[in-house]
């Protein structure tokens, strides 16, 4: 698994990766990630920290932040706020050491079914593809993508033939962590 920075430098953040560049806004933290924070300067604030199921994160001075759904960056500007009552201009550094929290499941008439990571977006059909594809006996136009959306459970229809053919491309919708594609 690759390591992600968040390099703060010069104002402008971004994620480093082995392939490359992407902006902080680009990666959302979810729960199961692992970040690195520190504070410069400060021996004793630096340190991996696991972003617990409830999408929290404890920290030194800092206590309690929220992180999922969040950048780097907003998580860095929650700590500074939080750690300026004990020292004056904090300079707070968050980078993303693994990547937990970004899973989507592929199930049913596929060739490998399961939970599949994720550090970039991934639509419905790069997560077939990560699932081996469907068998032969697949039922491709009935797929349905299951998400979660605010506690609420929602279906959307996802017909594979229209897409293979290049149309309804629509339907071809990028998964958030989380979602589950049914191939029945």
């Amino acid at each position: 698994m690759s390591k992600l920075f968040v390099s703060l430098s010069s104002g402008i953040a971004g994620l480093l990766f082995a392939g490359g560049v992407l902006a902080v806004d680009d990666y959302h933290v979810q729960p199961g990630d692992v970040l690195t924070i520190s504070v410069w300067k400060e021996k004793d604030l630096q340190g991996d920290t696991l972003v617990r199921p409830d999408g929290g994160l404890s920290f030194p001075l800092a206590g309690d932040v929220s992180a999922d759904g969040k950048t780097t960056q907003q998580i860095t500007e929650a700590l500074a706020e939080k750690l300026k009552r004990y020292i004056p201009d904090p300079v707070v550094t968050v980078a993303v050491k693994q990547i937990g929290g970004n899973r989507v499941y592929v199930l049913g008439k596929v060739n490998r079914p399961g939970e599949f990571m994720f550090s970039k977006p991934v639509d419905v059909m790069q997560a077939l593809a990560l699932a081996g594809g469907a068998t032969p006996f697949a039922q491709v136009n009935d797929i349905r993508i299951l998400r979660r959306d605010g506690g609420i459970l929602k279906s959307l229809a996802f017909h594979y033939s229209d897409v293979e053919r290049g149309k309804e491309l629509a339907q071809n919708v990028l998964l958030l962590s989380g979602d589950t594609v049914v191939v029945p």
